[in-house]
């Protein structure tokens, strides 16, 4: 059983903080998975050329960007669950919500870029199991 369930308007309510939250988390997320792809290429090419790194410097500040968007994504995950939610996917920006709906455990589903709750979806069911209110 969950602690706390919310309305449709308590979530509409927080929208405007989660948009913000979401937004640096998305943005992170994306970025976080481009540096990795730069370093996945860097490998191939190092692996190419007998095994030598050939920019160390290039290399570490990849990866310590990659750490700092890994920090950045949870601080935000840590915020969305301090508001109740329940981060979905990073790629879609969908976060649910716990709610009682005629006496059923279900989820309040919020994607970026909605400005109002208006889809629900059972507990066993995700995104592509979207109801309308």
């Amino acid at each position: 059983m969950t602690e706390r369930y919310f309305t449709a308007a308590e979530v509409e309510a927080l929208i405007p903080r989660l948009a913000r939250i979401m937004e640096r988390v998305m943005a992170a997320h994306t970025e976080a998975g481009a540096a990795r792809d730069r370093l996945q290429a860097e490998q191939q090419r190092i692996a190419g050329a007998g095994g030598a790194v050939l920019d160390r410097r290039a290399w570490r500040a990849e990866q310590e960007g990659i750490e700092r968007m890994t920090s950045e994504i949870q601080r935000g995950l840590d915020e969305i669950q301090k508001l109740g939610g329940v981060p979905k996917d990073l790629g879609l920006g969908l976060v649910d919500f716990p709610h009682l709906r005629r006496g059923e455990e279900v989820n309040l589903c919020w994607k970026y870029g909605e400005r109002k709750i208006r889809h629900w979806h059972g507990l066993d069911e995700g995104y592509t199991g979207r109801k309308p209110l």
